[in-house]
């Protein structure tokens, strides 16, 4: 592509945080940029006919229909299953995501689930309520075993921050040879993972949905994990089959959940999650952060400034296409 200095920020923001503080942020960073807002469907469709990049949350088939001249479309989300991927191949879009804007703040919503467990903080909450001053039993972190599924940029934000608290450290991912911050990695073979679980405290659930994850954690890994062990699911809610989920609850199979992820999501309000006493459930909330605009302007910018020096959109950081 030539080196176009031009950006469009499409309207839909997320986590409640105005999609003028993201333009705002890209603004500051590209002073040589036209950085410009589509605040309505109409403009949307108007401003993406000679936008070079485009940034946003998701962009669908009629809009991209009308982008004659886009050569980088930079999703706002780390994933992008919800994106028209062979529709952007057919136009020769290159697409980027937003990997890695979310790592400390889901690790720290991860540290948060795990510690709220190991210290029982649901059970002094309902003491609380009941204004009922009766000491109960807690456990320690320190020489637990975790489980982090996924090693991406969210996965190693958890092991990371695992690491002072003196545990054992399992790391899965697709290429087990790659390594990575755990103190043991393993492939997604089933015996592999089974064997995993069998040694588990608490199983952290940090990977991309995919055909191979879909289903990930059913009956019989429930009844493999120790029975002590505490699940965090922080990535799609399919990952976890939702009734074995329930029946090893029922069942005391597990010693709890903390889930921000569900399937079906949202939620419905008769859902028997609701009624678990161990179960912590946030609304798909890990991913808020006041710092999330900030952090995807910087890959954002830096991939434009990057495209007006080269004046080629080959090896921009996080491309995902082509």
């Amino acid at each position: 592509m030539t080196a176009r200095r031009d950006l469009l920020v499409l309207r839909t923001g997320t986590h409640g945080t105005p999609v003028e503080e993201y333009a705002e942020a890209l603004r500051e960073r590209l002073p040589d940029y036209d950085v410009r807002l589509a605040r309505t469907p109409a403009a949307e469709r108007e401003e993406i006919r000679d936008a070079g990049i485009v940034t946003g949350m998701t962009i669908d088939e009629d809009l991209l229909s009308r982008a004659e001249k886009m050569a980088v479309f930079a999703c706002a989300y780390a994933g992008t299953g919800h994106l028209p991927m062979d529709a952007l191949a057919e136009r020769g879009v290159t697409v980027t995501n937003a990997s890695g804007v979310h790592g400390p703040n889901i690790g720290e919503h991860v540290l948060g689930s795990i510690l709220a467990f190991t210290r029982r903080f649901h059970v002094g909450e309902r003491r609380q309520r009941r204004r009922e001053w009766r000491h109960y039993q807690a456990t320690e972190l320190q020489g637990s075993t975790v489980t982090v599924v996924g090693m991406g940029a969210i996965g190693e934000a958890v092991l990371e921050r695992l690491e002072p608290f003196g545990v054992e450290t399992i790391g899965v991912r697709y290429t087990a040879e790659k390594g990575g911050p755990a103190d043991e990695v393993v492939g997604f073979g089933e015996d592999a993972i089974h064997e995993a679980l069998a040694r588990t405290d608490y199983l952290v659930l940090a990977c991309p949905l995919t055909d191979e994850t879909r289903g990930l954690i059913g009956r019989e890994e429930l009844v493999t994990i120790d029975p002590d062990a505490v699940v965090v699911n922080v990535a799609r809610g399919p990952v976890v089959e939702t009734d074995a989920l329930v029946s090893a609850l029922r069942s005391n199979r597990i010693r709890g959940a903390a889930v921000d992820v569900t399937d079906p999501e949202p939620l419905p309000e008769e859902h028997p999650l609701w009624g678990f006493e161990n179960v912590r459930i946030t609304p798909h909330n890990a991913g808020h952060t006041p710092a999330y605009y900030d952090r995807l302007a910087d890959i954002v910018a830096g991939n434009a400034e990057r495209i007006a020096e080269n004046g080629s959109t080959e090896g921009l950081r996080n491309q995902v296409h082509p």
